[in-house]
């Protein structure tokens, strides 16, 4: 597995096999708080074939270092390092929750974005919805212990998902190799609670797709609502479900993702 350094943090990331056929841009793949990169597991098959993709490791979870900081700001740095350390010259970002904020600020920091994708995400900001206390702390597990892995997944799935015991079983043993301890979830909590670029959205000028499931007990969808209104190039899709709504609407949000990246992909 590849591997950039951005002032001494080494940041993981994966790439796929298949070069893409459309356009000359990577996708990259940017995940939630404590998630490692099977988060991405349902979407990395519909986009690697027809694009190239690059899906780093956050800080602290997967191979990455954990490192001393993790601001957004510093977290967009590492997206820059990965990009440069691959000799992308633009590439479309995905990012889902923290993932999505990384995005925007990499964005408004950085020149090589062409697109958005924002899954579950919030611009930070007096106007929108942060994550509930409660949730959070219910949001916090132990990589070593499953029973707490199996709880913290009640906030952010729907009963159909909670009750595909095979699924869930899947999805915690991924967790097990590949998330953050608990020092570094609160870390990206943190950074998520300290994130404000709602005066800044004017900025951001590149198409931008936002996604939030209807029932977001995380995020709230009025997060998304706010993206897409004061984002310049701002589209909003909703779909029914939690804020893993793109793992159980996973084939609809597939084809919304990959049609947009399309239409926004070079010839």
């Amino acid at each position: 597995m590849p591997s950039a350094d951005n002032a001494g943090v080494s940041v993981h990331y994966e790439v796929s096999d298949d070069e893409g056929s459309v356009g000359d841009a990577p996708v990259v793949l940017l995940a939630d708080a404590g998630y490692g990169p099977w988060q991405w597991s349902w979407q990395f098959p519909a986009l690697a074939g027809p694009f190239e993709v690059l899906v780093p490791s956050t800080r602290g979870t997967g191979g990455s270092d954990a490192g001393d900081s993790y601001a957004v700001a510093d977290l967009a740095a590492d997206v820059e390092a990965v990009l440069a350390d691959y000799g992308a010259r633009t590439a479309h970002l995905v990012g889902a929750g923290l993932g999505g904020m990384v995005a925007l600020q990499y964005a408004l920091d950085f020149s090589r974005a062409r697109t958005l994708t924002l899954l579950g995400t919030s611009p930070g900001g007096p106007r929108a919805s942060p994550v509930p206390d409660d949730v959070r702390e219910r949001l916090l597990a132990s990589p070593d212990d499953p029973d707490s892995l199996r709880r913290s997944l009640e906030p952010v799935a729907g009963d159909e998902l909670l009750e595909t015991d095979d699924l869930v079983d899947r999805i915690i043993a991924w967790r097990r190799e590949e998330d953050a301890d608990p020092e570094s979830q609160r870390a990206h909590f943190e950074a998520i609670a300290d994130f404000d670029v709602s005066d800044r959205l004017y900025e951001i000028a590149m198409p931008a797709l936002v996604l939030h499931g209807e029932d977001d007990r995380v995020v709230p969808v009025e997060n998304g609502r706010l993206l897409a209104d004061r984002l310049p190039k701002g589209e909003l899709r909703t779909f029914p479900g939690e804020h893993l709504f793109f793992v159980e609407r996973s084939k609809a949000v597939n084809d919304d993702v990959v049609g947009f990246l399309t239409e926004h992909a070079e010839d």
